[in-house]
Order: C-alpha cells, then sequence, then structure tokens
C-alpha cells in the first residue's frame, strides 16, 4: 500500500538532484577557462563515453533503424549550437543574465511546437509568450550592457525549444536514453567537424589544467550523462506536469548557486531582478494554466 508513495516521493527528490545539477553546469561554464566550443566538445566527448559505458554495463541496446539514427544525429548539431550558445553567453556575461533568459525556453516552445506539430497555436500560449516578452524587455533596458549575453542566452533558448520539440515527436517510438546516446554523439561529430574546418583541432594538445580537467569531467559524466539518465528514469513514476515544474527551478536553483560562487559579480539592477520575477514566474506557472485548461 505504501509502496507507490515511497517511491513517487524518492524519485521527487532524484528529480530535484537532477535539476540541481541542471543548475550547477552554469557555474562549471564560467569557471573552466576554455572557450565555449572547446568546452562543449570535451563535454560531448565524455558524456558520449559515459553513457556508451552505461549502454555496455545496463546490456541495454543501442539498436534503431537508419532512419531513426539519421534523425537523432542531426537533431545533435541543434544541441550542439544550444550548449555553445549557452556557455558563451555565459562567458560575455554572467550565469544569472544566461539562465533567465534561457528561461524564454517557454515563449518559444509555445511558437515552435504547434508550427512543427501543424497544430493551432492557443491565445492563452500567445498571452504567456508576451508577458515573457516584456521581461525580456525590461532586462534588456536594465542590463544593456550584457546585450550580446542576453542575445545568446535567447538564441539558446530557441535552440532548446527547437529540438525539444522534435524530441517530443521521436521520443513517441524510441527509448528517451537511446536519442540522448545518439543525439550528444551526434552533437560531438558536428562539433568535431566544424573544429576541423576552423583548424583548431589541429592543434588541440589535451593540455589542459588539472582543475579545468576536474571541472569538464564533473560537467560531462554527472551533470551530462548521469544527470539525463536520472531525469528520464523519474518519468516512469512521477507525471509529466510535476517534472514541468520541478525542472522550471532549473534558473532559480542555478541563480542561487552563482551568488554563492561569485557573490556581487552576479548582482544586477532593480530592472534585472523585476524582470526576471516577471519571467521565471510565468514559466512556473505555466504548467499549472496548462493543466487547468487541459482539464476543463
Amino acid at each position: 500500500m505504501n509502496q507507490q508513495p515511497a517511491s513517487t516521493n524518492k524519485n521527487l527528490l532524484i528529480l530535484h538532484f537532477t535539476v540541481f545539477i541542471w543548475g550547477f553546469t552554469g557555474i562549471l561554464g564560467a569557471v573552466i577557462s576554455v572557450d565555449a566550443v572547446q568546452l562543449v566538445w570535451y563535454r560531448v566527448l565524455i558524456a558520449s563515453i559515459s553513457l556508451f559505458i552505461y549502454f555496455k554495463l545496463s546490456k541495454n541496446s543501442l539498436k534503431v533503424s537508419r532512419k531513426q539514427f539519421l534523425a537523432f544525429f542531426f537533431t545533435g548539431s541543434i544541441v550542439a549550437l544550444h550548449w555553445i550558445l549557452f556557455f558563451h553567453a555565459i562567458k560575455v556575461s554572467t550565469v544569472s543574465v544566461t539562465l533567465v533568459c534561457l528561461s524564454s525556453f517557454t515563449l518559444f516552445t509555445a511558437i515552435i511546437e504547434p508550427l512543427i506539430k501543424r497544430k493551432r497555436i492557443e491565445m492563452g500560449d500567445v498571452i504567456v509568450g508576451l508577458i515573457i516578452i516584456f521581461g525580456i524587455y525590461l532586462i534588456f533596458k536594465f542590463e544593456s550592457n550584457y546585450t550580446l549575453g542576453i542575445i545568446l542566452g535567447l538564441s539558446a533558448a530557441l535552440a532548446s525549444s527547437l529540438f525539444g520539440a522534435i524530441n517530443s515527436i521521436l521520443v513517441q517510438k524510441t527509448n528517451p536514453i537511446t536519442i540522448g546516446f545518439y543525439e550528444i554523439s551526434g552533437a560531438f561529430f558536428w562539433i568535431t567537424l566544424y573544429r576541423i574546418f576552423d583548424g583548431t583541432l589541429a592543434t588541440e594538445r589535451f593540455d589542459l589544467s588539472a582543475t579545468d580537467w576536474t571541472y569538464l569531467l564533473l560537467l560531462g559524466t554527472i551533470c551530462t550523462a548521469v544527470a539525463y539518465v536520472a531525469g528520464v528514469s523519474v518519468m516512469r513514476t512521477l507525471s509529466a506536469f510535476r517534472v514541468a515544474l520541478v525542472t522550471n527551478l532549473e534558473p532559480v536553483y542555478g541563480i542561487f548557486l552563482a551568488f554563492i560562487f561569485f557573490g556581487t559579480k552576479e548582482a544586477m539592477s532593480t530592472g534585472f531582478y523585476l524582470g526576471a520575477v516577471i519571467i521565471l514566474g510565468t514559466v512556473f506557472l505555466y504548467p499549472v494554466y496548462k493543466k487547468h485548461k487541459n482539464k476543463s
């Protein structure tokens, strides 16, 4: 009788821990000394190897059709773009600015997902989008010195919503962990290709500092591979609504951690925090609105 609630509580705790780890990636992005492209290249290399080892140890099959493989592999290019934009935004602005801008993922998803699935865009989603746009406007207005970081953060959110909408279709026929492995491996392939053409891979010496290697291993294993597997596993007992609500805490955790690690460097204007509260409040309440609407 009590087994199900205990399992649910355990998975809820795992989900919160996973989202907390996702929020921690911004901190690692700020302290790792290499540029965004090189950082993501190392991240997806380590994560791909880690996930491959996971599949071998768990004896799960990686077999997919040629069509599925190509879909995952090409989607990996969007995943790569998202992470590069995300970490570059952190490098040129702050963790707080980047994470708040990334929260506009909800706005882009409300527009992109209906287009991909050929559904009508709902008026309620448009209103939610307009509120988020107002919050973004306030951040632009009061933090104009971080304009490039804001643009990159919003672009990262757009890329995230695009591959998220694609994955919502792909996940109907394939194990999410399998999708994750091929998309992350695809991301590694596309970044490698880019680095071959820009000449940086030819000069790659793997001679990073011990600190950078430690942070990259943490980012690639715990914050990417392990967090991905954990995030997927909890969906067996937790509703999509609850998962969405907890996931929306990622920027809150990330901003909180940024204050702990970087202190006054993360301090912003009153206008920024007003915009952030508008965006985060809207994003957090969005799943509540969707659940209420689906019931009516």
